[in-house]
C-alpha cells in the first residue's frame, strides 16, 4: 500500500466489512456452540476477532474512518465493561498507531512540500515513523540548527479519503452503532465531518498551534511544542517527550492518574480564556505527561474559536443545576434554545436530568470513574426512564455542539484515567458565568 485507498467504492466496501464481519462471526459462533463449545469461550473469540478487524480496517483506511475510531475510544468509558473490554485495546491502538506509509511515499511528499532539497533542511531524518495519526504520520528528525523536531507528513489522498469516509460512515451509522453500544453515532459523525475537513491544510493547524504555544509559553502545567515550519501537507514542530495518557490509563500509578486528570481538566477549561481557542480533538493520543510534571498537548488541527472564552450561559446553567433552581434553569434553557419553542417540559424533570451531570462540582475533589460515567449513560439511555424521555426532548443548539462534545470527550478521558480531580476549583476559575 503506497497511500490511502481513495476510491469511494473501495473504501465503502472496507467499511461495510465491519458490520458484515460482526454478523458473520456471530453466525459462525452459533455453529461452534452447536458443536459443543461453551458460550463464554465462543463469545470471547468472536469479540477478539471483531476488535482486531476494527483496528485493521479503520487503521488501514485512516482518514475519517480512523478519526471515528479515535473518537469512539474516548467514549468506551461510558459502555458497560462486558461490552467495552473486547474493543478497548483495539481502539486504544488507533490513538497512537496505524499501518505506516512506505518511505518512498514520505520522501515524495516532503519533496513536494519542502522542495527537492528538503533533506538539507534537516541534520538527520528518521524514515521510521514515530507515530501514526488519522491523516498523517510523525517522524523524528533533527532540524538544521540542531533542534530535535517532529515532522508530520500528510498521507497522499487524505483529503479525498476524509470526505469519502465521513459521507459513508453517516450511511452506516446504524450498523456502526453495534460496534460501540451506548454512543450516539450519527450526531458525532455529522459534527466530525464539519470539523475535521478543516484539518487538511497544516498551515491552519500551525497557526492554531502558534496561538496555543504563545498562550502557554513558560506555563508551569502545560507545554505546547512550538512550530518550526509548515506547508499545506507537512508541519515541523519542536520534539517533546512524555508518557502517553493511553499508557497511564492502562497501567499508570495513582499519582500519575490524578496529576494527568487535573492537568487535562485545567487545560480544557482554561484554554479558551487564555488563547481564544478550544482544543477540539480530545483523545488520549494527543496528550502526554512529561517527566517535569507538565502536560504535553499535541495536534491542533481541530479547534473551536471562542474569543470570549467558554460560553457564559453554560456556566450559568451549571450553577443553577448545582443550586437546584429548577424554574430559573428552565427559563435559561428556553432562552438559549436548549428547549424548543412549544416543547412541554416540567422544570423539575429538567433539573432531575441535568443534576447528576454536575455531581463532580458538589465536592472539592471528585473521583471520575468508568462506573460513574456508565451510570450516566445508562440513566439517559434507558428508553423507559423519565430522564431519557426528558433528554430526548432537549435540544443542543449548533453553537454549543462542539463545546459539548469536547467536554464529554475530556470527561471520558478523566474516567478512563480513574482520576481524582479538583474540578470545582477549575470550573470556578475558568468557566464564565459559574462563579460570578
Amino acid at each position: 500500500m503506497t497511500e490511502i485507498p481513495r476510491k469511494a467504492v473501495q473504501r465503502t466496501a472496507k467499511l461495510a466489512s465491519l458490520p458484515l464481519g460482526v454478523a458473520g462471526r456471530v453466525v459462525g459462533g452459533w455453529g461452534k456452540r452447536l458443536a459443543g463449545r461453551s458460550s463464554d469461550e465462543v463469545n470471547a473469540e468472536v469479540s477478539a476477532k471483531t476488535a482486531e478487524q476494527v483496528f485493521a480496517v479503520l487503521g488501514q483506511l485512516k482518514g475519517g474512518a480512523m478519526k471515528f475510531g479515535q473518537a469512539l475510544s474516548v467514549f468506551e468509558a461510558a459502555v458497560p465493561e462486558e461490552l467495552a473490554e473486547p474493543y478497548r485495546e483495539a481502539l486504544t491502538k488507533l490513538q497512537t498507531a496505524a499501518p505506516p506509509m512506505p518511505t518512498r511515499t514520505v520522501h515524495r511528499v516532503l519533496a513536494e512540500q519542502l522542495g527537492t532539497g528538503w533533506a538539507k533542511r534537516f541534520a538527520s531524518f528518521d524514515d521510521t515513523p514515530a507515530a501514526s495519526a488519522s491523516i498523517g504520520q510523525v517522524h523524528r528528525a533533527v532540524w538544521h540548527d540542531g533542534r530535535d523536531v517532529a515532522v508530520k507528513v500528510q498521507y497522499p489522498g487524505a483529503d479525498e479519503a476524509l470526505e469519502s469516509d465521513l459521507k459513508q460512515l453517516l450511511r452506516f451509522s446504524r450498523l456502526m452503532q453495534a460496534i460501540m453500544p451506548g454512543t450516539e453515532v450519527k450526531p458525532l459523525l455529522e459534527e466530525l465531518r464539519d470539523r475535521y475537513l478543516e484539518e487538511l491544510d497544516y498551515r491552519t493547524e500551525a497557526a492554531s498551534q502558534r496561538v496555543f504555544a504563545k498562550a502557554f509559553a513558560d506555563d508551569d502545567h502545560v507545554l505546547v511544542p512550538r512550530v518550526v515550519a509548515s506547508s499545506p501537507k507537512v508541519m515541523v514542530t519542536e520534539w517533546t517527550e512524555g508518557t502517553p495518557l493511553a499508557r497511564i490509563i492502562r497501567d499508570g500509578s495513582r499519582e500519575d492518574r490524578d496529576l494527568s486528570g487535573q492537568l487535562l481538566a485545567e487545560f480544557h477549561f482554561s484554554a479558551p480564556s487564555r488563547s481564544g481557542l478550544l482544543h477540539a480533538d480530545p483523545h488520549p493520543g494527543n496528550f502526554m505527561l512529561g517527566a517535569d510534571g507538565r502536560l504535553r498537548v499535541l495536534d491542533f488541527g481541530a479547534v473551536a474559536r471562542l474569543p470570549d472564552g467558554l460560553p457564559r450561559p453554560l456556566g450559568l446553567m451549571t450553577r443553577l443545576a448545582l443550586e437546584g433552581r429548577s424554574a430559573d434553569l428552565e427559563e435559561l434553557l428556553r432562552t438559549e434554545h436548549f428547549i424548543r419553542p412549544g416543547t412541554e417540559l416540567h422544570a423539575e424533570d429538567v433539573l432531575n436530568y441535568l443534576a447528576p451531570f454536575v455531581e463532580p462540582l458538589r465536592t472539592e475533589t471528585f473521583h471520575f470513574t468508568r462506573r460513574w460515567l456508565q451510570q450516566q449513560a445508562e440513566r439517559v439511555g434507558d428508553l423507559r426512564s423519565p430522564d431519557s424521555q426528558t433528554g430526548r426532548s432537549l435540544n443542543l443548539p449548533p453553537q454549543y455542539l462542539l463545546v459539548h462534545r469536547v467536554t464529554l470527550g475530556a470527561t471520558g478521558i478523566l474516567c478512563q484515567l480513574d482520576a481524582n480531580v479538583q474540578a470545582k476549583a477549575i470550573v470556578s476559575r475558568w468557566q464564565p458565568g459559574f462563579a460570578d
